[in-house]
């Protein structure tokens, strides 16, 4: 009975915020004629308001982001052109980003090295996983090192996810939501909305960050025994 209760919990912890996340951006998304701009209109104006020299915006199709190598700010066409409040406090979110990369902010930065570093691990990974059942005909304490390897390999991954939660928080509630309150682009009703679609992002980084250690700590178990 224990462990269905577990179950039913993890489950709740990972899809709960998944389904809030699209309720509200949803709720959020509807196009407003009383918006002087897009959310591109919006990146570019704080690019040139906070002194971004060189950043950039354009059109994406593999998500909103901003991308610290080219110095660009990519976003969907639904907020690059869009005029809704998801637009814009999405929109304002990637800028955050940039501010935090102009600024070079340590924790911006660790984020970009781990994340290099986990794109190499996870190259490993499945090799490692390949070679270890191999290796246990032969050798079991060389299947056993390469299952660690893999499992820190899978390690390096939570702690990009463990970086990135603060970072994410930062760019949101540290450089949007007061650069949006402080230039009044939007009024008390809209400031609402703004931090429950920051929030609602922040929490898919808090789901996966716990999905992340519960793999972890799965095959740290495994390799106890």
């Amino acid at each position: 009975m224990i462990w269905v209760l577990v179950v039913v919990l993890l489950l709740a912890v990972f899809l709960l915020p998944q389904w809030w996340v699209g309720r509200v951006l949803k709720r959020h998304s509807k196009p407003r004629e009383d918006f002087p701009g897009t959310g591109g209109e919006l990146a570019l104006h704080l690019i040139k308001a906070q002194g971004l020299e060189g950043v950039q915006v354009e059109a994406t199709e593999s998500g909103d982001h901003y991308d610290p190598m080219d110095k660009i700010v990519r976003l969907t066409p639904d907020k690059l052109e869009g005029r809704s409040l998801t637009a814009i406090v999405v929109a304002a979110h990637e800028v955050g980003h940039a501010i935090q990369d102009h600024n070079k902010e340590a924790t911006f930065n660790a984020r970009i090295k781990a994340a290099k570093f986990a794109n190499v691990a996870q190259r490993i990974t499945p090799v490692a996983f390949w070679l270890s059942p191999m290796l246990a005909v032969m050798s079991p304490g060389a299947s056993r090192v390469t299952l660690i390897v893999a499992v820190l390999s899978i390690l390096t991954s939570t702690l990009v996810h463990l970086i990135t939660l603060p970072v994410e928080w930062d760019a949101s509630f540290g450089k949007a939501l007061p650069i949006l309150e402080k230039g009044e682009y939007l009024n008390e009703e809209d400031m609402k909305g703004a931090r429950q679609i920051l929030l609602a992002a922040a929490l898919t980084y808090v789901a996966g960050s716990l999905a992340s250690l519960l793999n972890v700590w799965r095959w740290l178990r495994y390799l106890r025994r």
